[in-house]
């Protein structure tokens, strides 16, 4: 191929060179390559010089670069050149720099093990590959898991993923991910979770089957084959495992830091759990079978977790308790066995010895008994055709014995567990397509090879045989269906190889022979290899140095295989006592279980084995035949391997291959290292080579016309260009490749010759250089032009600006000269004027000093004689107080004793006449006489002791009296003694003062000079320190200022923090709203999706009736109007009829456990719902209760002038109550008038009724007036408030100060504390003033009220004279005239003021007017019901008439005021209840949105449905209203559950559901929603019910349909996104195209036609015009906006991080252009404040991060500031995905990106790379109250509702 393209060969071309290293080598050509040169002249990239010799026999040429631009590129096959420097440079490239993993190679997919943790397996990777075209998307392992699920549903075939590679490759964790990836798109078709099962599988498999080795940590040592069941509508229902080749030898032995299989460890570390106490383990090394790599533990790995997950996933499985810890059980036995100690007997027989530990717990654990197990260990029976005896063995076979059972029980559980794993993975279900995953071991070659290695091998063979295969067909499919010639393309065929292996007398037959030897050995098997194969066969050779091993050439390489111990492990041999010894277990089931024949086993669960399903095949004897259980070990190896092989191939040939080639990138586990010698080995030996040696033996490159001419046009002439884009490019063709070899033309694409593409490559660059060597030519003769013309007038400036430089400086030498002489003039004037003022100073200073002092002389002189004057005052009256106080004391003490001494003479006097006897007879002589005078006396005294005991009481009163004032005087005169007796001490103390005082003046006088002398020094000190002063507080001034300013700054700063906090807090609480709201919505979601399967799960019940029995099914009549229960109801009510029938199904048919879980979820999501609506509750509180805080001061200013309204209105509350009262009388009248039969106008029910008729009448009238009188008072209050407010002034408000601790700053406070006491004062003042003329102004609007008072009550009489109606219009235009003249009262004093006036009377009026609505508005509902009763006795009084005419004629008919009838509709529409189902049917269920849209009112059923709702409150009829709400919510559900993907059907049911709603809230009468009324819709209110919880329910339903809405809208988008947004050009020719690879022909691609960017607005337009022809709300269309606008971001960007082909600078120009056409649209709708542009953002960024400059720190900085709306992730991922399409563009480097990483760590985000395209914002439906009258609406024809009656 070279040869053909030595042109390509001239200076600059760049080759690959072989490298012992690297493998291949990167150099440039210094000089043209010339046909018959023998040398290339090259330079590697480090700059040295080499000369490259051809090989003279072949003169091959090395193999060319591909271009630059085509490195990194998805599919190998689009690249140029293919050859293997080619690939691998690919690939590393890829791993390294872009750190990509998956790389297509053809049909295949290269993936390499990153040894890394990658975050590209979420849930939203697979939802963003569910349902792409392979080629559209990156590599990826979910693709072709996407292709093969896709293909099994078109083409109705069955589909194999072939996953091989080396050990450590990742085969199993690709396996995996493909499983995991049709789990999560297919789902299950029932509810037992069978994708869960089949994942399940995945632990329990690694646990028993995988290892650590050399090469892996967790490495697969079998082979297995899984098919993935599907039923019809392609949903997992089961899945099916074939197990190949398990390494039973690393049960017994693993080499250096290797471990057994995980599932011994896990154990080791899980025993000291209780349940494993019995099986007496230890750690890992105390046993014999897991220590011997020495290296038990596996980094990162924990075994005990790792083991509760097994135990978890058997459980998962079914497998119960008891099964699990048999399974534990046996494989603790293994390791027990493994620890049983033989020793030597002698040299033929060995011995175990007694009471053997580990040997006791085996037999103890395995049911066995010690003597028989110990025996038959140590020898074996052998048979004749005339005997049987028994010979013991020697210690090593002995030991090889004891390891063949271990390998046979583990073999024996792995095939139990297998089987037991496909049982649970079984289903019923009929499986219509499979998907199989062949997760098998790649080409192996080491040092020393053995019989699992040439298994493995020859596997590969087969597996390569098939693929070579399948490419080739492919290949050929590929040009007959472009209709090219057909050449026939040689590929290398193993079949010889296979024939070698598998032939009669090939290898294995060979061997199986040799094994029926009895004497047959492993030499004599390769003597007889040697004979057979050695003459005969090429592929076979042998070894010069050896004897015992062979060589086959392999399609990968050469292997070198060792004879030793392929007979033995081809035999599989165990000995058969040792069998019958297991199998005689009595104590353990299991064990017994594991060697019975298949068929008779039993499943862990206890049902039996299910029948039916696919044949398990694995590596196990032929167990059909009878008879053959205990021979089934002498089954070779190798002949089951060939049988289970075969029929692999058979199922791999009848499905779809799809292949997946692990690569091993190092030995060393190292993340993201590539090593060149590895990966080729690899390469070569998985057929990705070979695959490219077939594309390049034919046309690898394949272009679309469309694509050429667009890549290529720039080659092309004008002339050339034709309409015909095929004939354009066959033109071109013809001209620029003479060979029409190298290229053919097919039906849709251009098939090229490897190279050609290339070539064309460089005769675009060519080109393209040319023209930008010309324009660089013009560009720089421009930039050259003026930069001499700039040159020259910089040269004439800078002359003009020197010159003028140098005549200033002239001219300010002159000027300084004159200055200088000024100057010396003014400063020696200076120096004499302050040295004459200096002089003058000081004689001033020397002058005041001495005035100074003889004036402070005099004064102290003076100051001296005035308190010597005050001292003898003080002492004189002090003496003559002292005199004056002792005579006293002794004139009253000698009265004292003069008084005492006559008080004792008499008293002594007194007892000597008390003691006489002559004494007492004269005092009883006349004693009777005197009895009778002192009765008399007595009588008189008790008068007059009466008269003086009320004397005696007055006195005392008054003696009370005067002792208080004589004890306040004594308290006055002790203490005028106590200052008597203080100032006699103080004269003694002012005498010693005054001595003391007269010796401190001698000495004062004595230091009188010296005091002087000091005072001329201290006075300079002073002035000094003045001056220092003054400075200091000038320095203090200004830092006063600093900090009063700083102060400013700081409480600006604060204010403005606050706020920002005040915003972030409110903003916090807004997202922690909107979460709340959006999980409320999920769980509504849920909640839905459960009823749907709720539904179809009857449903299916019904289906599965065939006769239904009669049943009555009983309907609770008290049902529940709460959402639950309503929705929960809802779904009985929807298919009543079609459950009663299935209501009695027998219970077989019902699945009740699944049944009561979702009963057991529903009820969960119900109160999860109700906790969520209750948080909603409460945050919706804080956030109400955060905005009232600004507005409380506000309320509470307000709420003095609403107490008095307040209670008015009670007032006349309580009178409605009182007139409805008195109507109920009336009713009851009526009704007893009714029962008598008759009602007579002088019938006392007749009287009654007139009565509380006439008096309603009054009562009516006088409210109204209250209602005027009571607004006028308002209307004064208020405006009195108003005045006091303004008269008000606000104190000012003092900050509080720091502590002051510095003299000065005391002075400072103290002087500004002056000054606030002066404004105060002033304020006081100003306060004072302003108060007086208050009450000026007070009395005189109390004049003017009081001449208004007289005017009103005048205007009252007159209004009392009018008819009822005249009296309204009256007040009314009395008011509108007193407020006109009081405006313009106020307009003319002051303009301000009446702006402000005015202000304050709108508010004013507008709160009375909604006092005067509900007033009137109660009136009018009093007064239509006595309108009603007085039409009703009207008609009792006509009656009566035509009863009896000849009654009285000639009584006086009484004249009755008969109202007018009025003709207005109530806005009520009347039906019966059996016409309810007609209504919805009629209304709901059978209406086409589109012609409801188009002829008639937006929202025309939900006003319907509301005045049938009103009619029922005004019946009073609550099941009317409750029936009448649920088939409304049922029907609508019914409706958009059969017609939910219909866009206009979903979106007329939200307008009108959240109508229904808005009407349900505008007409309940609560006053927050009846704000915007008119009078007439408030008297539409509902009266009797209160629909809150349905107002619930509804709104819960609209978010249903909401979501409905925007899954519809998805699905209709979701096409068009991705090609109008990312692939189609909306401006043509700035995209370059490049070579797209074989990927882009997959046959998964379908032609769907293109969409374009107007096609995605076309679909918005039609969105948009459908939703206000239904009348939608506006609020509600911006949600709707803002969420298509996200989808379509979030899909355009993650398609854009997860294809390489679209990560170009011209698709980042391409993206802005849509989005700004999508901007525009916006405009054009005046949505953009609809936060939709926002939702952009991302997809924004990502454009601007294409198209910016990706080179230099500054970049980087540039970037992480821009990209603020994308994640780290995404950023990382847009800068490795960059690809050039041109040759002038450069790559990003992989320093940079590291730059932006590091820039970037900080960053606190979610790690997901991928935006949520499932994300629905939560929905609000903001209230919007309808201003159409529902008397007004007319009901068409069309809608079939003539059943309802207006009212």
């Amino acid at each position: 191929m070279n040869q053909e393209l030595d042109f390509m060969f001239v200076k600059y071309a760049r080759v690959w060179i072989p490298d012992v290293e690297e493998v291949w080598k990167s150099a440039e050509l210094t000089k043209d390559y010339r046909q018959g040169d023998g040398v290339l002249q090259l330079q590697l990239e480090d700059g040295k010089e080499l000369e490259y010799k051809l090989d003279p026999k072949t003169n091959n040429l090395p193999h060319l670069r591909n271009p630059d631009i085509l490195v990194g590129e998805n599919d190998l096959t689009a690249l140029s050149y293919l050859h293997e420097p080619a690939v691998l440079h690919n690939l590393k490239v890829r791993f390294i720099d872009s750190k990509l993993i998956y790389t297509y190679c053809g049909i295949v997919l290269v993936a390499i093990n990153p040894y890394e943790t990658l975050p590209i397996y979420g849930t939203d990777i697979i939802y963003a590959y569910s349902g792409q075209n392979m080629g559209d998307m990156d590599p990826h392992i979910f693709a072709v898991a996407e292709e093969a699920y896709k293909q099994m549903a078109r083409d109705e075939r069955n589909q194999s993923i072939i996953v091989s590679g080396e050990s450590g490759a990742g085969k199993t964790v690709s396996a995996k991910y493909a499983m995991r990836y049709f789990a999560t798109v297919s789902g299950s078709a029932s509810e037992a979770n069978v994708e869960e099962k089949v994942l399940a599988s995945n632990p329990i498999m690694e646990s028993i089957g995988n290892a650590k080795t050399t090469r892996n940590d967790n490495s697969s040592r079998f082979g297995k084959y899984i098919e993935i069941g599907f039923d019809k509508k392609y949903r997992i229902i089961g899945a099916n495992m074939r197990t190949y080749l398990l390494e039973k030898s690393r049960v017994v032995f693993q080499a250096d830091e290797e471990r057994n299989y995980h599932i011994f460890y896990q154990l080791c570390a899980s025993a000291h759990l209780p349940e494993f106490k019995a099986l007496k383990l230890g750690k890992a090394n105390d046993f014999h079978y897991t220590k011997q790599g020495r290296n038990p533990v596996i980094d990162g790995v924990d075994d005990a977790k790792e083991m509760s997950t097994t135990r978890n996933a058997f459980t998962l499985l079914g497998v119960n308790e008891s099964y699990q810890l048999g399974l534990f059980q046996i494989l603790a036995s293994i390791l027990h066995l493994g620890n049983v100690e033989v020793k030597d007997r002698d040299s033929d027989s060995s011995i175990i010895p007694p009471n053997n530990g580990h040997l006791s717990v085996f037999c103890e654990l395995m049911g066995v008994t010690y003597q028989d197990m110990s025996h038959w260990l140590c020898h074996k029976k052998l048979k004749t055709a005339t005997e049987t005896y028994i010979k013991p063995i020697p210690k090593l076979q002995a030991i090889n014995a004891r390891d063949a059972l271990a390998k046979h029980i583990y073999a024996k559980l792995f095939n139990w567990i297998v089987d037991h794993v496909n049982k649970a993975l079984h289903s019923t279900v009929k499986q219509h397509s499979f998907i199989g995953v062949l997760d098998i071991y790649g080409f192996e070659t080491f040092e020393i090879n053995s019989f699992e290695q040439f298994c493995i091998n020859y596997a590969n063979e087969k597996l390569q045989q098939q693929f070579n295969m399948h490419v080739f067909k492919l290949e050929q499919e590929e040009y007959m269906k472009e209709q090219i010639p057909w050449t026939l393309i040689d590929f290398y065929d193993n079949q010889p190889c296979i024939n070698l292996i598998e032939a009669k007398m090939g290898i294995l037959d060979l061997l199986d022979e040799e094994c029926k030897m009895p004497k047959g050995s492993d030499d004599s098997w390769a003597q007889k290899l040697y004979n057979t194969h050695l003459k005969t066969c090429a592929l076979f050779e042998k070894p010069r140095m050896s004897n015992k091993a062979f060589i086959i050439q392999h399609f990968a390489d050469k292997v070198e295989y060792q004879c030793d111990g392929f007979l033995e492990k081809n035999k599989d041999t165990v000995n058969e006592e040792q069998i019958h010894v297991l199998k005689a277990s009595k104590k353990f089931d299991l064990l017994v279980e594991l060697f019975r024949d298949e068929e008779k086993a039993t499943s862990p669960t206890g049902a039996a084995p299910a029948t039916g399903g696919r044949t398990r095949l694995s590596v196990k004897p032929d167990k059909n035949k009878a008879g053959q259980a205990s021979k089934e070990h002498k089954k070779t190896v190798g002949l089951q391997f060939r049988n289970s092989l075969q029929l692999l191939m058979e199922t791999l040939n009848a499905t779809t291959p799809h292949y997946v080639r692990c690569i091993k990138p190092n030995d060393h586990k190292y993340a993201f290292t590539f090593d060149p010698k590895r990966a080729v080995q690899q390469l070569r030996a998985c057929g990705v080579l070979e695959t490219i040696r077939i594309s390049a033996a034919g046309f690898p490159s394949r272009w679309t016309y469309q694509e050429f001419f667009s890549r290529y046009r720039v080659l092309m002439k004008q002339k050339d260009v034709l309409t015909d884009r095929k004939m354009t490019c066959k033109n071109v063709l013809e001209k620029l490749v003479q060979d029409p070899d190298k290229y053919q033309f097919g039906k849709t694409k251009i098939f090229f010759r490897a190279g050609q593409v290339a070539y064309l490559e460089k005769l675009r660059a060519d080109k393209l250089r040319a023209a930008c060597i010309r324009i660089q030519k013009t560009i720089r003769c421009w930039l050259a032009r003026k930069k001499y013309l700039r040159m020259k007038h910089a040269a004439t400036t800078i002359q003009r600006y020197v010159r003028g430089y140098q005549a200033r400086c002239l001219a300010k030498f002159l000027r300084r000269t004159r200055a200088a002489i000024i100057i010396q003039k003014y400063q020696r004037m200076y120096v004499q004027r302050t040295c004459y003022k200096r002089k003058q100073a000081a004689a001033l200073a020397m002058q005041c000093i001495l005035r100074a002092y003889m004036a402070r002389q005099l004064y102290k002189a003076l100051l001296r004689e005035h308190k010597a004057i005050i001292i003898q005052k003080m002492v004189r009256g002090w003496l003559a107080r002292q005199w004056f106080k002792r005579s006293l004391k002794a004139i009253v003490y000698l009265q004292c004793c003069i008084r005492r001494m006559r008080a004792k003479r008499e008293l002594k006097k007194l007892k000597i006449e008390a003691r006489s006897v002559e004494h007492f007879k004269k005092l009883n002589i006349g004693m009777e006489n005197k009895i009778m005078q002192l009765q008399r006396r007595i009588d008189d005294q008790n008068k007059e002791n009466r008269v003086l005991s009320e004397r005696l009481n007055s006195l005392e009163v008054s003696h009370a009296a005067e002792s208080e004032r004589q004890r306040v005087e004594l308290t006055r005169l002790r203490g005028a003694e106590e200052d008597a007796k203080n100032n006699a001490n103080k004269v003694t103390s002012l005498l010693e003062e005054l001595e003391r005082l007269r010796k401190d003046l001698q000495n004062t006088q004595k230091e009188k000079k010296a005091i002087e002398d000091w005072a001329r020094t201290y006075q300079d000190e002073m002035e000094q320190m003045i001056s220092e002063l003054k400075e200091q507080n000038h320095l203090l001034k200004n830092e006063k200022n600093d900090l009063n300013r700083l102060i400013q700054e700081q409480s600006q700063q604060w204010t403005e923090k606050m706020q920002r906090a005040l915003k972030e807090e409110t903003q916090q609480l807004e997202n922690d709203l909107n979460e709340e709201r959006s999980r409320y919505q999920n769980l509504l979601t849920e909640h839905l999706q459960l009823e749907e399967k709720y539904d179809d799960l009857k449903e299916e019940i019904t289906l599965a009736v065939n006769v239904p029995k009669p049943g009555h099914r009983r309907t609770d009549s008290t049902h529940s109007s709460n959402e639950s229960e309503c929705t929960y109801n809802s779904e009985f009510a929807e298919s009543e009829e079609g459950s009663r029938g299935g209501e009695d199904v027998p219970k077989a048919i019902l699945d009740m456990s699944l049944f009561l879980k979702l009963q057991k979820r529903v009820s969960e999501l119900e109160q999860e719902k109700q906790s969520l609506q209750n948080e909603l509750d409460r945050r919706e509180e804080q956030f109400q209760r955060a905005r009232a805080r600004d507005d409380e001061e506000h309320k509470k200013a307000r709420s003095a002038e609403l107490e008095y309204e307040s209670l008015k209105r009670q007032e006349l509350e309580s009178e409605n109550k009182k007139l409805k009262h008195d109507l109920n009388e009336m009713r009851q009248s009526l009704r007893g008038s009714a029962e008598a039969g008759s009602a007579a106008p002088g019938s006392p029910a007749y009287t009654v009724l007139l009565d509380q008729l006439n008096a309603s009448n009054e009562e009516l009238e006088v409210r109204k007036e209250e209602v005027l009188i009571l607004r006028s008072q308002l209307v004064s209050q208020k405006e009195a408030m108003q005045h006091k407010e303004t008269m008000t002034e606000p104190l000012p408000y003092i900050e509080d100060v720091q502590k002051l601790t510095d003299a000065k700053e005391i002075s400072q406070a103290y002087m500004g504390l002056k000054e606030t006491s002066r404004l105060l004062e002033s304020q006081l003042q100003a306060q004072r003033r302003s108060h007086e003329n208050e009450v000026e102004v007070l009395r005189g609007e109390l004049q003017s009220v009081k001449e208004e008072n007289n005017r009103q009550q005048q205007l009252l009489a007159q209004n009392l004279q009018l008819p009822p109606e005249a009296r309204i219009e009256a007040s009314l235009q009395h008011e509108i005239t007193r407020l006109t003249n009081e405006n313009l009262e106020l307009h003319s004093d002051d303009p301000k003021e009446y702006k402000a006036y005015r202000i304050s009377m709108l508010r004013r009026m507008v709160d009375l007017m909604e006092q005067l609505e509900k007033q009137d508005k109660t009136v009018r509902k009093l007064k239509k019901q006595l309108k009603v009763f007085a039409k009703k006795i009207n008609d009792l009084e006509g009656g009566q008439m035509d009863v009896s005419p000849g009654q009285t004629a000639d009584e006086p008919v009484h004249p009755v005021n008969i109202p007018r009838r009025e003709k207005d509709f109530q806005g009520m529409l009347e039906y019966k209840k059996e016409d309810e189902l007609k209504l919805v049917k009629n209304l709901i269920l059978e209406l086409k949105p589109r012609g409801v849209a188009v002829n008639l009112i937006p929202g025309l059923p939900a006003y319907i449905l509301f005045m049938c709702l009103r009619h029922a409150d005004y019946i009073n009829d609550d099941q009317k209203v409750r029936s009448l709400l649920t088939s409304v919510i049922n029907s609508i559900k019914k409706i958009l559950k059969k017609r939910g993907d219909d866009f206009e059907t979903v979106s007329f049911w939200l307008s009108n559901t959240c109508r229904f709603l808005h009407c349900l809230k505008q007409y309940s009468g609560d006053e927050q929603f009846m704000k915007h009324n008119t009078t007439k819709q408030n008297d539409h209110c509902l009266s009797n019910f209160d629909l809150a919880e349905y107002r619930q329910v509804l709104s819960d339903l609209a978010i249903q349909i909401y979501q409905q809405l925007i899954k519809c809208m998805e699905n209709i988008l979701q096409p068009m996104i991705v090609s109008g947004m990312l692939e189609h050009e909306t401006i043509q020719g700035v995209s370059g195209v490049k070579p797209t690879g074989l990927r882009k022909r997959t046959s998964s691609i379908a032609d769907e036609g293109t969409y374009t960017l107007d096609s995605i607005i076309r679909q918005l337009n039609s969105f948009h015009s459908i939703m206000c022809q239904h009348g939608t709300d506006p609020e509600l269309i911006k949600q709707v906006v803002k969420q298509q606008f996200y989808i379509i971001g979030a899909v355009t960007l993650n398609n854009l991080l997860l294809r390489k082909d679209m990560c170009s600078w011209s698709k980042g120009m391409q993206i802005r252009y849509n989005v700004s056409q999508l901007e525009e649209w916006l405009r054009d709708k005046n949505l953009m404040t609809c936060g939709a542009k926002e939702t952009l953002e991302p997809l924004i960024q990502a454009a601007q991060l294409l198209q910016v400059k990706k080179k230099t720190d500054e970049d980087a900085e540039a970037i992480c500031s821009m990209c603020n709306s994308l994640s780290t992730a995404q950023i990382v991922k847009v800068l490795n995905l960059y690809t050039p399409v041109n040759a002038f563009e450069e790559r990003v480097s992989v320093l940079f990106i590291r730059t932006i990483q590091t820039r970037l760590r900080d960053r606190k985000e979610s790690p997901q790379l991928l935006m949520d395209t499932k994300l629905i914002y939560p929905v609000t439906f903001p209230f919007n109250p309808s201003s159409l009258a529902l008397e007004t609406i007319q009901i068409p024809s069309s809608l079939n509702v003539g059943f309802l009656t207006r009212v």
